[in-house]
């Protein structure tokens, strides 16, 4: 436990979101159920199995003292291994419309009983990649969520964004995401649709110069990446443009890169292997191949 408040100690102030300590990539031995986020003012701690006896009460007084003096004035715990993922607040209050802030731009949070707070902070690398590739470009932001890679798309001079997602929930997010960093979403689309049956529709809007693929491993009746994800690579040969990029994306422990590298090579042989993008190293990992993989193609 020691280990958690030394990096804790150590942290300087900032409104930036930071994962100061990330157990889940198995660096920490005895740690791996625990995440620590530092969200401006608001310390926000997830257990993902229940701690062992005595470790829960020790870890909260310790934080709520360290906490002292410090930037933050809220602690919300999330245990995520129970059902519902309920969350309650020990410390101080949390306000109203919480966000994320990465690199200037904000992301809206949900910090109370859902499993995800709408935000995924290890996508850090790849959110700027395409912020930095979006200047004058048609964007496929795939399994967009909360539209995150739109914000950043568009905040780099996107000439359109198109994003698909079922969920029109996480979609509602997303405008507001665009809206809380004062970006128009004239040259937006915000598609409520399941992707694998909509391929007319997503097709129409394009060709595409950046394509995003960035699915969940596994969404029950929708989408299970095992044998799902070649059926989103095929398409990829009408979708995209001339010299067109894409980031392909998988969190998932039980995939390595070859298992994205195999699908592309097969299905899509006009993109070719780029690179794979470094991971934020907030987020160490103990095995890579487990770890997030962010994989680069273009079409030559």
């Amino acid at each position: 436990m020691d280990i958690i408040f030394d990096l804790i100690e150590s942290t300087e102030s900032t409104a930036e979101f930071q994962r100061l300590f990330h157990g889940r990539g198995e660096s920490y031995l005895g740690l791996e159920f625990i995440t620590i986020d530092s969200i401006d003012k608001i310390l926000s701690v997830a257990f993902y199995s229940e701690p062992e006896t005595g470790f829960e009460t020790e870890f909260i007084s310790r934080l709520k003292s360290t906490v002292d003096g410090k930037q933050w004035n809220c602690i919300v715990i999330q245990k995520r291994f129970l059902q519902g993922f309920p969350s309650e607040v020990i410390y101080g209050e949390l306000p109203e419309e919480p966000f994320a802030l990465e690199n200037g731009l904000k992301y809206s949070l949900n910090l109370s009983a859902n499993r995800n707070s709408g935000f995924f902070p290890d996508m850090l690398i790849g959110r700027e990649f395409i912020r930095n590739q979006a200047k004058g470009k048609r964007v496929l932001n795939l399994f967009s969520y909360t539209c995150s890679f739109s914000v950043v798309a568009i905040a780099g001079g996107a000439e359109k964004v198109v994003n698909v997602d079922m969920s029109k929930g996480a979609l509602s997010t997303g405008r507001k995401n665009h809206h809380l960093n004062d970006i128009s979403t004239e040259n937006v689309q915000f598609m409520p649709y399941n992707i694998l049956k909509s391929w007319n529709r997503i097709k129409k809007a394009g060709p595409y110069d950046i394509i995003i693929i960035d699915p969940p491993t596994f969404q029950k009746g929708s989408f299970a990446a095992s044998k799902d994800y070649v059926k989103i690579v095929r398409r990829l040969s009408e979708l995209t443009a001339e010299k067109a990029t894409v980031l392909a994306a998988l969190n998932s422990p039980h995939h390595d890169c070859q298992f994205l590298k195999d699908i592309f090579a097969e299905n899509a042989p006009e993109l070719k292997f780029v690179k794979r993008l470094p991971n934020s190293p907030q987020f160490p990992s103990k095995d890579e191949e487990r770890a997030l993989k962010n994989l680069i193609y273009e079409k030559l």
